[in-house]
Formats: C-alpha cells, sequence, structure tokens
C-alpha cells in the first residue's frame, strides 16, 4: 500500500508549492522530491493538479429517522458519497432519547456505522435530557473520544430542547472537560408563535410559509444568548449551520471579547436565497435553518474570508422528492434537510478560490484543517505533514462538471445544484493511503473507514486559522 503521487502542487492551510508525496501503511511518508521507489509501488501522477488533506465534512446525519421516514442515505453510500467527493472524514450524531443514557445512545450510533462505512468517521453525542448526570456522561463521552455534544434551542415538542439554564449548565462543564456545545440556535418560543400565525394560511403560502415562519432574528437573537453564555461561562460554543449574515456579527463581537465561540455555515446558505421557496419545487430546499436572504450570503461569504466563520460544513440530510412530497402542501411537515456531502470540495473551490472569494490556502482551512483543529482530528487529520493519516486528494483544476443527480453516488433524485457547472473536481480520493474514488466513482470497500477518536479541547486555541 505505497503510493508515490508526483509532480502535484500541495496546497496546505499556509503554503502551496510542487512536490512528491509518499503514502506508506496508511500514513504520509515523505514530501519532496527525486524519490526512488521500491518495486510494487504505485505512482500517481498528478502534475496540473492540487494534493489537497482530505477534506472533513464535520455536520451529516445518514440514515436519521424524521418526520415519519429515513434520511435515503445510510452510512455506507453516504460515506461513498463523501469519498466521491473528496470528503475523507464524516462526523455524524447520536442524539439522546428522552430518559434514556446518552451512552447508549453512542453505542446504537457506532452499531449502524461500524462495518459499514467507507471512510473514517466520528460522531456528536446530542444530549437531550440534561440532568446533574450529563456532568458525569460529558466527561465519559470525552474518554469515549467523543469532546462535542449537541443541544438545540428549539424543538420544544419533541422534547429536544435546551432551556437558557441547561445550556448555561453546560457551557460551565465544557470549561472543565476539554468539551464543546454544538448548537443549534433560533428563538423557540418566536418561531413557534410565527408558525401559529401562519399556519392556517399554509395552503395559499406553500413552501413560501418556511421562509416567512423562520426570519433571520429569530437565529441571530439566539446565537446572541448562546454567546453570552459561553462568555459568561468560559465555555466553549459552536454555532452550527450559520445562516444569516446578522450572526456572523456576533460571532464576530464574541470573538472580539475573547468569548470561546464558532460559527459553522453550508454551501446552501452560500449559494442559495430564499427566491427558491417561490418555485414550484420549493418544498425540497426546505432546511432548519432555512435558507435566507442574498444579502447574508454575501455577508456569510464575507466571514468566511475574514476569519469570523471558521468552517464549512453541509449538514447533509438527504430525502428524495417522494420523501419530501409527504409535507403534502403544509410547510410544518417538510422533512428538512438536502443532499450535499458529495458536492461541498467542488462547489466551494468552484465558487471560492476560482471566483477570489479567498485563497486555496483558505479553502484548505475551511473544509480541512479547521475542521480538525476545532474537532480534536488535528494533526491526524487535515494535514499533509509527515506521519498524518494519508487522507489525500487530487483534485483537478481544470476538469468542468456539470452536477446532474444520475452522475452523483448520493441515493437522492435530485440536486439542489442541477445544472450547475463546477469549475474543478477531485480526480482521486485516498483514505488512508487506499484509493477509494476516482473521477467522481467509488472505488473502496464498504467498512474500510473506521470510528476515529477525538481530543479533547487543549492546545488547538488560537491556532485555528483566520
Amino acid at each position: 500500500m505505497s503510493t508515490i503521487i508526483k509532480a502535484g502542487t500541495l496546497i496546505t492551510e499556509s503554503d502551496r508549492f510542487e512536490a512528491d508525496l509518499v503514502m506508506d501503511r496508511g500514513r504520509i511518508a515523505a514530501v519532496g522530491s527525486n524519490f526512488h521507489p521500491r518495486k510494487g509501488t504505485d505512482i500517481v501522477n498528478a502534475r496540473g493538479m492540487y494534493v489537497m488533506p482530505g477534506a472533513i465534512d464535520a455536520h451529516v446525519h445518514f440514515q436519521l429517522p424524521f418526520c415519519g421516514t429515513v434520511s435515503s442515505d445510510d452510512f455506507e453510500n453516504g460515506t461513498k458519497a463523501a469519498a466521491c467527493g473528496g470528503v475523507t472524514t464524516v462526523i455524524d450524531y447520536a442524539i439522546q432519547a428522552k430518559g434514556r443514557p446518552v451512552m447508549e445512545a453512542v453505542a446504537n450510533r457506532r452499531a449502524e456505522a461500524d462495518g459499514r462505512v467507507c471512510v473514517d468517521y466520528s460522531l456528536h453525542a446530542g444530549i437531550t435530557d440534561w440532568s446533574d448526570a450529563s456532568r458525569r456522561d460529558l466527561a465519559r463521552l470525552v474518554n469515549a473520544g467523543i469532546p462535542t455534544v449537541k443541544m438545540f434551542m428549539i424543538y420544544k415538542d419533541q422534547g429536544w430542547m435546551a432551556d437558557d439554564y441547561m445550556l448555561y449548565s453546560a457551557l460551565e462543564e465544557t470549561a472543565r472537560t476539554g468539551s464543546m456545545i454544538e448548537l443549534h440556535a433560533e428563538s423557540v418560543f418566536v418561531l413557534d408563535g410565527l408558525i401559529r400565525r401562519h399556519h392556517g394560511s399554509r395552503r395559499k403560502l406553500g413552501a413560501w410559509g418556511h421562509a416567512l415562519t423562520r426570519p433571520a432574528f429569530v437565529e441571530v437573537e439566539a446565537v446572541q444568548r448562546a454567546v453570552t453564555w459561553a462568555g459568561v461561562t468560559g465555555g466553549r460554543v459552536y454555532i452550527v449551520h450559520v445562516s444569516a449574515g446578522g450572526s456572523a456579527d456576533v460571532i464576530k463581537a464574541g470573538q472580539e471579547r475573547g468569548v470561546h465561540v464558532y460559527g459553522e455555515t453550508c454551501p446552501q446558505y452560500l449559494l442559495l436565497d430564499d427566491s427558491v421557496f417561490r418555485r414550484r419545487d420549493g418544498h425540497l430546499y426546505a432546511t432548519c435553518p432555512q435558507i435566507k436572504t442574498k444579502a447574508d450570503s454575501e455577508r456569510l461569504w464575507r466571514g468566511l474570508a475574514n476569519g469570523e466563520i471558521s468552517l464549512i460544513a453541509t449538514d447533509t440530510c438527504t430525502f428524495t422528492r417522494g420523501q419530501k412530497a409527504m409535507w403534502g402542501g403544509d410547510f410544518t411537515k417538510i422533512p428538512f434537510g438536502m443532499p450535499g456531502v458529495e458536492t461541498m470540495l467542488p462547489l466551494m473551490h468552484s465558487f471560492g478560490p476560482a471566483k477570489g472569494r479567498f485563497s486555496l490556502n483558505r479553502l484548505v482551512q475551511l473544509v480541512s484543517s479547521n475542521p480538525a483543529r476545532i474537532h480534536g482530528l488535528y494533526p491526524r487529520k487535515g494535514t499533509l505533514s509527515i506521519g498524518a493519516d494519508a487522507d489525500v486528494v487530487v483534485f483537478d483544476p481544470r476538469r468542468r462538471v456539470v452536477v446532474t443527480p444520475g452522475r452523483l453516488q448520493t441515493n437522492c433524485d435530485w440536486s439542489p445544484y442541477h445544472g450547475w457547472a463546477l469549475s474543478g473536481y477531485p480526480a482521486m480520493t485516498f483514505s488512508r493511503g487506499r484509493l477509494v474514488a476516482r473521477n467522481g466513482k467509488f472505488t473502496g470497500e464498504r467498512g474500510w473507514g473506521r470510528f476515529v477518536k477525538r481530543a479533547p479541547w487543549g492546545g488547538v486555541e488560537g491556532r485555528v486559522k483566520k
């Protein structure tokens, strides 16, 4: 399993240079030139291509039960799709059932994934039942290699919501354990009130009702509260799927005060706007939180370039046209989510560096090194350093690909980016030195991926790249 990638342009979080890269026994063994391959070594000619650390999607939902159905990409096919898109590590969720131990949720989720995943994976735990025992659970999770915990400021009726004191208490604990809260931030009482206000007009509103009931301030206000609690506790909070430009302003202000707050945004919030909900098929685009305005998108792009938003993930949660049709004209019953893991890297290259919005180094920071640093995977993942896992993408910036669902690995029969022309595409994806995808086709094997334990927070602060 020794491979030399020759004559490529290596792109890291801080450098760009031409060199050969040697992978051996699952690790990066050398970077340089004039290597003499031993017998049996595979040679990859990467001239004219970028050689980058594999992307890390820190926010996916595979085979997720939701709205009476299950997301259509399971752990096997979802990680195949990841490989085809240059993603070599994913982080999914193990959500606690009310009244049950959170470690039980972790065990159940691992039983679903282990032996099926095709690239490496980890889990965030989801604590929905905060209590005194939850403080002990945070320490147990850290010891199990899961230092991140999802909490929700919405989903009151489902019993998932954390009130302000629960969030405050959890953030206090993160300061002691080295863990971090991954937070879905929306203001539940205003959100639910707006849904009640407009639900009677659901037939007339159609999918536009989804946008109407979740204005940007619903997210911004909740982010403001979360940043406040993180500041006074000294805890760490990571705002998932930031969709509103005003949230970037709040995160920036918190960071300038020394608050440990990090923001994640997703391609859909950068590349689409709320006009999609006016379309006949607008229900397909429903996510939670939903796509906002063009002005919000532009503010998020600036946040990525300026360092206020620390990384890009996808919130992949794939539902087919048939599953989305379950809404029956009622915007409150749409299964929320879209496909995304397979197209993240080529989309972000096409509309980031290729459009001059930020550099190739910044792209690597946003999709690889920063996710690894923030989530306790660095330096095993997210780098081309010697000794790191040989998770490597050979990316062809000259290749032009038009997105069509039929050419993608995902089980989804539609794409929010259908017909879009992409500038550049992964030519090869290596997971721990093994070729798992070539030119968008999966070449690996079921079960190749492993569960990766992640380290608690310690020593990475201040090194997250801006």
